[in-house]
Order: structure tokens, then C-alpha cells, then sequence
């Protein structure tokens, strides 16, 4: 007799999962969430928006990459939600927008209930630092695709803003001036890069290999967490500042993101020296002999999201996003000229 835990697929591992992770779900509601988990659909009332004179939508979606390649080495699956939530918020808030729920999709070889559960942990945790409530998800157990004791992670984000308040970068002109927040590393673009510099360390003693110029070990400066910004830029809206452009730095770096923050006639002039470059990012420049232009085109070298404001804006706005525990820095300005950014 065949079933289908013959073929692989475990049911009551599924439910089991389902048990499991409810508590973390439970921390991110938000009172606008209709309904208990477990539904065909997550629901959400507007209700709370109706004051706003144009609301608007915003969404992302997004993935870990590679980077999960490095929670499989580690065995440690707690923080690549956060990872996952934060690439698809901040580019919710990078538009101005107020992240409202976010779905996770995991797909796997084997469903280790007690193993989703501390993914879904990250993503809980991801949600509860932007304020997004998770109001779904959906746990694919593959066998014969992915291997046993890997998964894939991704999810996507909605976001509300009214129309007024979109950053869309229209009002950009020359003297505005370029504030950069600190990234926490590499966060979760550029791992393929990542995989072949570090070839040979990519073992569970060489993640473990305690780096001084690091200050910790290899794998735990490979594996920190993305920064979730929306926070920071929550603080900033409500100090009363206009932010004019806001730019997510990520896979691409500077040379692809930048520019998509900038309107026609504007470009973006950072300063190198204006902000310190974490060590993770000397390392694998020396290490891989990667072309400076190479790392600013692929990685946030530092920075994980940039925004635009008005000179005397910019008090007020480092102050807020200090407040929400950020390091801000002033690392260029914007200057007439052909749309791009040039690095000095």
C-alpha cells in the first residue's frame, strides 16, 4: 500500500510545524488582522486608512539567495527570516510606505517541524521589527527536489502610504544632501560572490575560525541579520521631515541602486571616506581580489539605505534615526549633471 508519507511528504509534521510556530505569529498582530491563522487567506481590514486622502499600496517580494547556503553549513536557522522580511519592507519603506503583513513561503526536502518553526521565529522577529503582522505563509515540503536537509525562504510585504507622501524623488535638486544608515555586514545580496571567495572556509570549522580584524567569527559576520530600517524612517517622517529620494542598497551596490532613487538632470556624489567600512568587506575585497568598482557594484559596502533631504533637514533627520537606533552619516550630496552617481 502506497500513501503519501511513503512518497515523502510528512502530514503530521505539517500540523505539527503549524503548532509550533503560532506563538511567534501571535507576537506580530496588529489589531486592523481579521480572523485566527489557519484560514485559506490572511485578512486584513482598511478601516484604519479610510483618513488618508489617496491610499496607495505598496508591495515587495523578495528572497534570502545563497546566504541560506551558509544558515545550512552553521545549522543555525533563527536569524535568515529576519533576512527575508527585511529585503522585502525596506523596499515598502523606501517608498514611503508603512509595512502592514507579510507572507513567508518555505520549501523544503524534509519538514523538521521543530527546524521551520525556528525559521518562522526569524521571520516573526522580522515582522515584530517593522511592525508588519504575519497573517500567513505556506510551508512546501518537496522531497526528490530539494534535498532533505535544505529549503528555500521567501515572502512578500504590503505596504500603505498615501499618495502624497510616496518618495518618489521628483522634487531631487542640486545641494540636497545624502545621508547613509549602517548596514550590519553583507546582509543578503552577493553570497555567490561570497561562496567562491571563501571556497575553502566554508566548512563548519572554518565559519567557526574567530577573524581579529572581524572581531567574531567568520560565519556569525556572514550571517548577521539585514537591518530592518523602516523604523528610522517611520522617526524621520514623524520629526516632520520630507524625505525627497530613498535608495535600498542592494544587490548591485551603489552603481545600480543609486541611480534609481535620482530623477533626469540630478546625480549623487558619495564620499568613500565619509562612513567606516565594516572589516567583512576588506576581508573579502583582499581575500578575493575583488576590483574596488566591483565591490561598490555588488555589495552596500556599509551602507543599507540611503536618503535624500533638504540641508536643513539634516539635523532632524540623523537625530531621528539615531532615536531608532540607527548610525547615520552624511556621505555625499546631490549635484546637477547626467542621472548616476559618481564615488570620490
Amino acid at each position: 500500500m502506497m500513501d503519501y508519507k511513503k512518497a515523502g511528504v510528512d502530514i503530521e509534521a505539517g500540523y505539527k510545524s503549524v503548532e509550533l510556530m503560532k506563538e511567534y505569529v501571535k507576537g506580530t498582530m496588529r489589531p486592523e488582522v481579521l480572523g485566527g491563522l489557519g484560514g485559506f487567506s490572511g485578512a486584513f481590514s482598511m478601516s484604519a486608512f479610510k483618513g488618508m486622502e489617496e491610499p496607495t499600496l505598496l508591495s515587495g517580494t523578495d528572497g534570502v539567495g545563497t546566504k541560506l547556503k551558509l544558515a545550512f553549513l552553521m545549522d543555525k536557522h533563527d536569524t535568515v527570516g529576519i533576512d527575508c522580511v527585511a529585503m522585502c519592507v525596506n523596499d515598502v519603506a523606501c517608498a514611503g510606505g508603512e509595512p502592514l503583513f507579510f507572507l513567508d513561503y518555505i520549501a523544503c526536502g524534509k519538514n523538521v517541524p521543530e527546524k521551520i518553526a525556528t525559521i518562522v521565529k526569524g521571520v516573526a522577529e522580522g515582522c515584530r521589527q517593522s511592525g508588519s503582522a504575519l497573517i500567513g505563509g505556506e510551508t512546501a515540503e518537496m522531497p526528490g527536489f530539494y534535498p532533505e536537509d535544505e529549503y528555500d525562504l521567501a515572502g512578500f510585504s504590503v505596504g500603505i502610504v498615501d499618495k502624497k507622501d510616496l518618495i518618489t524623488g521628483e522634487n531631487l535638486c542640486a545641494g540636497d544632501v545624502l545621508i547613509g544608515m549602517a548596514s550590519s555586514g553583507v546582509h543578503s545580496n552577493g553570497f555567490s560572490l561570497v561562496r567562491k571567495v571563501f571556497e575553502k572556509e566554508l566548512t563548519k570549522e572554518g565559519l567557526n575560525t574567530y577573524y581579529d580584524e572581524l572581531g567574531t567569527t567568520l560565519g556569525e559576520a556572514l550571517i548577521a541579520p539585514t537591518r530592518i530600517y523602516v523604523k528610522a524612517l517611520r522617526n524621520v517622517k514623524e520629526a516632520g521631515v520630507t524625505v525627497k529620494a530613498c535608495s535600498h542598497i542592494t544587490g548591485g551596490g551603489f552603481y545600480e541602486n543609486i541611480p534609481r532613487m535620482l530623477k533626469d538632470g540630478v546625480k549623487a556624489v558619495i564620499r568613500k571616506d565619509s562612513y567606516p567600512i565594516p572589516p567583512v568587506f576588506k576581508l573579502l575585497a583582499e581575500k578575493g581580489q575583488i576590483e574596488e568598482q566591483m565591490m561598490y557594484n555588488t555589495y552596500n559596502m556599509g551602507l543599507g539605505m540611503i536618503v535624500a533631504v533638504n540641508p536643513a533637514d539634516v539635523e532632524k533627520a540623523m537625530e531621528a534615526m539615531k532615536a531608532a537606533g540607527e548610525a547615520p552619516y552624511v556621505v555625499g550630496s546631490i549635484e546637477e549633471g547626467e542621472k548616476g552617481v559618481s564615488l570620490c
